[in-house]
């Protein structure tokens, strides 16, 4: 997500807006995985571009673990399951924050520490 969207209603649950949409928010199981959805989907997404590190005992909202459907997005094997939480996330459940790291080609590269302003 965007820091703007984070940071909209930090009193709040957050929601994507795909998760009217989609029933679900979208998640990944791990930095590899990540990274090759930002690059496949998010390139051209404002920034910074936030991951959100969260603890699934915390989470409010039921989690499955699904395969991609049709297929998973380059980079990703498939047999890559993906968390998909059906619900808002409470914010309580958000462990840390990441930033995603680009490099001079607009790819993504890696991750840090998110540093809010």
């Amino acid at each position: 997500m965007t820091a703007t969207d984070w940071n909209a209603h930090p009193e709040q649950p957050y929601g994507p807006s795909s998760l009217a949409e989609d029933g679900f928010v979208h998640c990944s199981p791990d930095e590899a995985t990540t990274l090759a959805v930002v690059n496949a989907f998010y390139r051209d997404a404002s920034r910074p571009l936030l991951v959100l590190l969260l603890d699934e005992e915390r989470l409010a909202s039921r989690v499955e673990w699904e395969e991609a459907v049709p297929v998973p997005p380059p980079g990703v094997g498939a047999d890559i399951v993906f968390p998909h939480v059906f619900g808002l996330i409470n914010r309580d459940a958000v462990t840390g924050i990441l930033e995603i790291k680009w490099d001079g080609e607009g790819r993504a590269t890696g991750m840090r520490a998110w540093q809010s302003a």
